[in-house]
């Protein structure tokens, strides 16, 4: 019998969570609700999850201090984090305390599914996750996420920052497919761009310093209509 992938849903507003809580479940989790970060932690000493799905700002103990508490105590459970915050500030700050990935308010339903799903597919109980590696490593490729600092064959590959942000999040999420529109809403937010076309210049940077051939891709791929993967494979180190 398959058990049902465990899902620990942490929000203060109980019209969120009296809604989303079924539909995970009709979309074949098991959930559990916690009304804030205090609350999941308690909840987890009663019995892990396998994923954790939490707003930013709550009471007591907020979003990105559960996560701080997580990964602190080298507890590795992967963790999507939901707030109404806007910021290029706060998008930056949830992925580098160790959150898996991070979905703006108000969001599709479906897509939280999407991207439930999408993270336990690389994940291994119990392990590091890419999110929280010191290093990704793909081929000759390595991204030390502590430097900021990007080489290839052992040479030090500049980029500009938002080109470095870009790169760390397609590594740290590979064979994923991801839209333009996704990554400028991730990553920077459509304050810092009119078009999506911001996009495809900095993947055509990285790609420049990487001597990645867009035609026979080792690294990044375009999917043509729809976006961007990383097609290399990677580890955490």
């Amino acid at each position: 019998m398959t058990t049902s992938p465990r899902v620990l849903l942490v929000d203060d507003e109980e019209p969120i969570t009296s809604t989303l809580a079924p539909y995970l479940e009709r979309s074949g989790f098991a959930v559990r609700v916690a009304g804030d970060g205090l609350e999941a932690l308690a909840a987890l000493e009663e019995g892990p999850a396998d994923i954790i799905v939490s707003d930013v700002l709550m009471p007591r103990l907020d979003g990105r201090a559960l996560v701080r508490r997580l990964r602190e105590a080298s507890d590795w459970t992967p963790v999507i984090l939901l707030t109404k915050v806007d910021a290029a500030f706060e998008r930056s700050a949830a992925l580098d305390e160790g959150a898996d990935d991070y979905l703006g308010k108000p969001f599709d339903p479906p897509e939280l599914v999407s991207r439930i799903r999408a993270v336990l597919r690389r994940t291994t109980p119990g392990e590091r996750t890419l999110a929280t590696a010191g290093r990704l490593v793909s081929g000759p490729l390595e991204f030390d996420r502590t430097a900021r600092r990007v080489r290839l064959d052992g040479v030090d590959v500049e980029l500009t920052p938002r080109a470095t942000l870009l790169l760390e999040y397609l590594m740290s999420h590979p064979d994923e497919l991801h839209t333009r529109e996704r990554l400028l809403s991730t990553l920077w937010g459509f304050e810092f761009a009119i078009t999506t076309r911001a996009i495809d210049h900095r993947v055509a940077e990285i790609r420049r310093a990487l001597g990645d051939d867009a035609q026979n891709p080792r690294f990044i791929e375009t999917v043509q209509s729809s976006g961007y993967r990383f097609a290399g494979e990677v580890r955490g180190a």
